[in-house]
């Protein structure tokens, strides 16, 4: 049982695939039912490892990359379709590639990365997320989202830009303060 939460992120990494081919099919109800059972497998993997300590360095890196990878492939397929704007796309994905860029940057150079989450990551990934809902439930015929989305696309855009700058300042003051001592 303690592998549970693990077993059920490679699930949701799994998932990615047929929410991808649904969307690209148009099947828009498979996509939201996939998409909403996907969301739900994230909140009882971590339910789970929370309430019965069932946490490992795996399901840590897990976790993320099936977020990221749900994320990453249900922008860009929205944004090839045509109902998500490509500057969004862009811009969500230029912030991802910009962090673990840093990331990488900093663990060669400087050293260990204990990565925390900020509150404005948090939020931007929120509303990423509940972005894409909405955008699947306007194609399944729920018009009446329609100002709700443009109102998402303005918060994540938002939310994408400051907990990116965020993370930048973050980091390099980080890198400046811990950056190795140069020998003569």
């Amino acid at each position: 049982m303690r592998h549970l939460p693990n077993l059920i992120s490679i699930l949701r990494i799994l998932l990615v695939v047929p929410i991808v081919m649904a969307m690209l099919q148009q099947r828009y109800e498979l996509a939201l039912g996939i998409f909403v059972l996907a969301g739900l497998s994230d909140g009882l993997d971590g339910f789970l490892a929370r309430r019965f300590g069932w946490t490992s360095q795996l399901g840590a890196m897990l976790d993320p990359i099936g977020d990221k990878l749900m994320m990453v492939s249900s922008y860009l397929v929205l944004g090839w379709l045509g109902d998500l704007p490509w500057w969004l796309v862009v811009l969500v994905i230029t912030r991802d590639v910009v962090i673990v860029t840093g990331a990488v940057f900093y663990r060669f150079l400087i050293g260990e990365i204990v990565f925390e989450a900020l509150w404005t990551s948090k939020l931007n990934t929120a509303m990423q997320i509940l972005l894409v809902l909405v955008v699947l439930l306007v194609l399944v015929g729920m018009d009446f989202l329609l100002n709700v989305e443009m109102v998402l696309i303005y918060l994540v855009s938002v939310t994408t830009v400051l907990s990116g700058i965020q993370y930048v300042i973050i980091w390099s003051r980080r890198a400046m303060e811990n950056r190795p001592a140069r020998h003569s």
